[in-house]
């Protein structure tokens, strides 16, 4: 890790996070086009969160677990700004998300992801077997 990125923090703390930049970066996702603020909120308070803060004290990234607390976890929202990035800060993220997943117990954690998968290879993440997921998409 560069050692720029030992200055920045991550807190489980919801209080401090920066509910706007969340949601502006979310709402360009590729995960998450145009989602509305409300529905950010709501996915925040029904989390565990894990907010990453810059030297100064903003917020430069966000990663949440969605989670039962006893067998099952969905690692969602990674994200690290822009201007953050390159220091192993989604590492970090990364990290503290499965090891809180660790500290729990659970049996399965999951995740979605377009073009991350040599970063969560790294902590255990592999292919689904096909067939054993299914989904029902809203709208």
């Amino acid at each position: 890790m560069d050692a720029d990125g030992d200055a920045y923090e991550i807190s489980g703390d919801p209080s401090r996070l920066d509910i706007d930049v969340i949601w502006d970066f979310l709402r360009t996702a590729y995960w998450s086009p145009g989602v509305e603020r409300d529905v950010v909120e709501r996915s925040i308070e029904g989390s565990t969160v894990f907010g990453l803060y810059a030297p100064d004290g903003s917020q430069a990234g966000f990663a949440r677990l969605v989670t039962d607390g006893a067998t099952f976890a969905w690692l969602g929202d990674l994200f690290v700004l822009e201007e953050h990035r390159g220091k192993g800060l989604g590492v970090r993220l990364a990290d503290a998300a499965v090891a809180e997943a660790d500290r729990l117990g659970l049996r399965v954690t999951i995740l979605a992801t377009k073009d991350a998968h040599s970063m969560y290879e790294r902590f255990g993440f592999g292919p689904v077997p096909p067939g054993r997921f299914m989904r029902r998409p809203g709208d």
